[in-house]
């Protein structure tokens, strides 16, 4: 999501939602080229599993580099119709509430929102979800 004002030379957030149990991970980013994505991509490889697929808007930053990678990893690349909600909206609904968390917690200047990106997630990762009758953290550990 982005580009958001410079923060810490930041502007852009990637944010990832496992469907099944609402684990999201995110991170700030200077850029969002395919390069920073697919090493983002490969970060939650090794540290929880390959998915069997991956939705994705058609950003051209999910192209290249980021289809190889895929590829290697035999993980499908499925890309979400614009303004078909269906399709991504636990993303959606994710990148929603990240941004509010992290508007009331950054200063009223807004110009460290890239610091508050930690503090989002853990308040949504600990927040019940009623979909799944619990929280991500909870299902997650």
């Amino acid at each position: 999501m982005g580009p958001f004002p410079s923060s810490f030379c930041n502007k852009y957030i990637l944010v990832e939602v496992a469907y099944v149990f609402r684990w999201t991970e995110a991170q700030v980013m200077p850029t969002n080229d395919a390069r920073r994505v697919s090493s983002f991509l490969k970060q939650l490889f090794s540290w929880f599993w390959i998915p069997r697929e991956i939705i994705s808007d058609k950003g051209t930053h999910f192209q290249g580099q980021f289809t190889k990678l895929l590829s290697r990893y035999d993980v499908t690349h499925k890309v979400s119709v614009a303004y078909h909600p269906q399709t991504n909206g636990q993303v959606e609904l994710t990148i929603r509430e990240l941004k509010r968390i992290i508007q009331k917690t950054a200063d009223q200047s807004g110009k460290d929102w890239s610091t508050k990106l930690d503090d989002a997630l853990w308040a949504y990762w600990t927040t019940y979800k009623t979909p799944i009758e619990t929280s991500p953290y909870w299902l997650a550990y």
